[in-house]
């Protein structure tokens, strides 16, 4: 640990962590050494979502306004997102047990609308990325092995990017409003589903799983407090995945587990846990010691930047700010680019470039 502290303090100030400069301190050897927990990077917040559709959001806008306002956003193709320096992603995931639970959302039968959109993904066996169903369904990949197909491609197409993580939802129940869908609960065969599809994609060697970090320590909280995240070298060109879910559905997807043995995914758990290498902080303002506090652990950690679009609407960057000062690895945002309707608000991370040393370190 000490010396992984030593590495990072040798880094030079606004070195690109994914492509050094080669200058003094900023070579790709110094870079390399680092453990893959000392970096910092930019990500998206539900990154698969598309725009509702005009009609559609004229419709809720009327009738929830306030509510219409948090969910007025969207990304691009998740490879779009990549190029333009996302390195941890968010996708919400659905359990679809009969085909076709969620292709036949209640607002596109309410307001029909000529924007395009094709459905028939939903009615594929697997399972489904969508933010809310019957209201905000649109995604760039409807399906999960689809997302996780295009990161991969990426992923292979730049093989010397630094980890990218990617965080799964799982999202259950649904709006109590007559003739909508409730989704079903993530059993235990729905987490088996999880991994299943991740390996269908992602071979072992591209992945950063949870038993490769714990290795032979008794846990994993054990394994990162002792420096056990393997260097930005090994870590070149893979991929972490995180349950970023709530107690109940991190204990089924731990099952009777004593950390994850077995399992793809870390998952979002307090910092006392067995289990802890990884933790959803997303209050930088509220949270920034604790935050601070977990990555001295050696956990992990993911906030926002930004949320609900509040930030955007009014450029307000002291969100921002907190989340790059606390030192979080990854920092997400709804805003690589400004959404030129609300202003010139953007998420970018200081210095430039894909990655930089977490100022925590």
């Amino acid at each position: 640990m000490f010396l992984a502290l030593l590495a990072a303090a040798a880094i030079a100030a606004g070195c690109d962590l994914e492509h050094p400069s080669g200058r003094p301190g900023c070579t790709r050897a110094l870079v390399d050494a680092l453990p893959m927990n000392a970096i910092q990077a930019l990500g998206t917040h539900n990154s698969y979502k598309m725009a509702i559709a005009p009609k559609e959001m004229a419709f809720f806008r009327k009738a929830r306004p306030k509510d219409a306002d948090t969910l007025d956003y969207s990304h691009r193709a998740l490879k779009e997102q990549l190029d333009a320096g996302a390195r941890q992603l968010e996708i919400d995931v659905l359990y679809d047990p009969k085909p076709g639970l969620y292709a036949d959302p209640l607002f596109r039968k309410l307001v029909p609308d000529t924007t395009a959109y094709d459905l028939s993904p939903l009615k594929k066996p697997g399972l489904k990325v969508l933010h809310v169903q019957d209201i905000d369904y649109r995604s760039v990949c409807p399906l999960f092995t689809d997302c996780l197909r295009d990161i991969r491609a990426w992923s292979l197409a730049h093989r010397d990017h630094v980890p990218i993580l990617v965080i799964f939802n799982l999202k259950e129940g649904g709006l109590q409003t007559p003739g909508t869908v409730k989704a079903p609960e993530f059993d235990a065969a729905a987490m088996d589903q999880i991994d299943r599809e991740i390996r269908s994609v992602f071979p072992e060697s591209a992945l950063i799983t949870p038993d490769q970090v714990q290795g032979k320590h008794p846990t994993l909280k054990a394994a990162v407090a002792a420096g056990g995240w393997p260097t930005l070298k090994a870590a070149r060109g893979r991929v972490m995945f995180a349950c970023d879910c709530p107690p109940g559905q991190v204990a089924r997807y731990r099952g009777g587990r004593k950390t994850l043995e077995g399992r793809v995914a870390f998952v979002n758990v307090d910092e006392g846990s067995p289990a802890a290498a990884y933790i959803t902080l997303n209050e930088p303002v509220e949270q920034a010691d604790r935050i601070r506090a977990a990555v001295k652990a050696g956990l992990i950690v993911r906030t926002r930047a930004d949320a609900d679009t509040w930030e955007a609407r009014k450029n307000d960057t002291a969100r921002q700010a907190a989340a790059f000062t606390s030192g979080a690895q990854y920092v997400s945002t709804d805003y690589m680019q400004p959404d030129p309707r609300f202003g010139p608000y953007q998420a970018k991370l200081p210095g430039g470039g894909a990655a930089r040393v977490s100022p925590a370190r």
